[in-house]
């Protein structure tokens, strides 16, 4: 656990509140929490003067698979709290660990050492990207290993997370997918579809079962068609479910991210990174999972095929992007990248948005949106 400061008081800022941006306002501190928010002459005590920036709450990444060289499938502890201080760097403050596709016994193995580091609240859970998914849309994930989501397999999953499993994706389509969407949702478990060839039949089922995420809309998933609008259609229209975007302007063109979280709206709209152990790191060969990676320019794909493989976006990039490449507000970026993710994962009570009594997890951004400065339950980590 960090060790909060004794506490202080923000000045200066532009404050991204829940009800919209408030200019020159201060914000306290307090033994981890947001002490008070307010306008005009700041209450006594340290102040942080951060000169007009945006104050904004901490990052939510609910789909993010490493960083900083490290990978949450590594089963090394050390290699993912590298991962965790890279995101952190860039303003994410609460993270679920992703795993992609693997036997279910090296599964349960990396389970294990995540499941110590959401015990120690260094992440707000795991994320099982498969290996309930459908081999036409499997993307960077190795088709040898997928496999049908029967009970049994979803139970021992879910048995080994004790309770650190948040999140599943799964294509429904599959024998027995709807079935284990079931399971997962009376098992308080977010359940996922994507990398899915399902169609609008098969889709709607999922979603009546308690399927709740569309995992990375668009991408690993059988696309849009005027007569049949598959995964896409369905997911984004259904008002009972959030969908993710990944926001690097690479898996996703800027017109497409802006007409669908327009429609989306705030209350729907979430954005990932999807990033990859090369995320703030060299470009090079990577691994994710089972598979080689290679990663030019900050774009990874596929070693053998070219297909894009996960992402290097951080939350901050993925934040200026949905307001300078896709012409949202910064209250709708705040919005997708910490309001509804907290709501999503159940945290809403305690982070997500700058309210007084809520987490002291804030990032000060400057007027080209870039972090400078990163407060983690009152401390700062960058």
């Amino acid at each position: 656990m960090l060790e909060p400061v004794t506490g202080f008081v923000l000045t200066g800022g532009r404050l991204a509140l829940p009800e919209g941006l408030v200019d020159d306002g201060w914000l306290a501190v307090s033994g981890g929490a947001i002490a008070g928010i307010g306008t005009g002459t700041p209450p006594p005590g340290e102040q942080v003067d951060v000169g007009g920036c945006y104050v904004v709450p901490g990052f939510v990444d609910a789909h993010c698979h490493g960083g900083g060289g490290g990978s949450f499938s590594s089963g090394d502890a050390k290699e993912i709290v590298t991962a965790i201080k890279a995101h952190r760097r860039h303003g994410t403050t609460t993270m679920l660990a992703s795993l992609v596709s693997d036997p279910v016994r090296t599964l349960v193995d990396q389970m294990a050492v995540l499941r110590e580091l959401v015990e120690d609240g260094e992440l707000a859970g795991i994320h099982l990207e498969g290996p309930f998914i459908a081999s036409a849309r499997c993307g960077a994930h190795d088709p040898a290993v997928l496999r049908e989501p029967d009970t049994a397999t979803v139970d021992a999953l879910l048995r080994a997370g004790r309770g650190a499993v948040r999140m599943v994706t799964l294509a429904p389509e599959l024998t027995g997918g709807v079935r284990a969407v079931r399971q997962l949702a009376e098992s308080g478990v977010i359940a996922a579809i994507g990398h899915t060839d399902g169609t609008e039949e098969q889709i709607r089922p999922a979603i009546d079962a308690g399927a709740t995420v569309a995992t990375h809309l668009f991408n690993g998933m059988r696309p849009l068609h005027h007569r049949e609008p598959g995964p896409i259609g369905v997911l984004l229209d259904d008002e009972r479910v959030t969908v993710e975007l990944i926001c690097d302007l690479v898996h996703v063109h800027p017109t497409v991210l802006r007409m669908a979280a327009r429609y989306a709206g705030r209350g729907r709209t979430i954005l990932i990174t999807d990033a990859m152990s090369a995320t703030d790191a060299a470009d090079g060969r990577y691994h994710l999972g089972r598979l080689e990676v290679d990663v030019r320019d900050g774009v990874a794909t596929l070693a053998d095929t070219g297909s894009l493989a996960g992402s290097t976006l951080t939350m901050d990039a993925a934040f200026r992007n949905l307001v300078k490449g896709a012409g949202l507000t910064i209250p709708d970026a705040v919005r997708a990248t910490s309001g509804r993710p907290a709501e999503l994962l159940g945290l809403a009570d305690r982070l997500g948005s700058l309210r007084a009594g809520l987490a002291a997890d804030l990032v000060v951004l400057d007027a080209d949106l870039r972090p400078q400065r990163v407060l983690r339950q009152g401390a700062w980590i960058a």
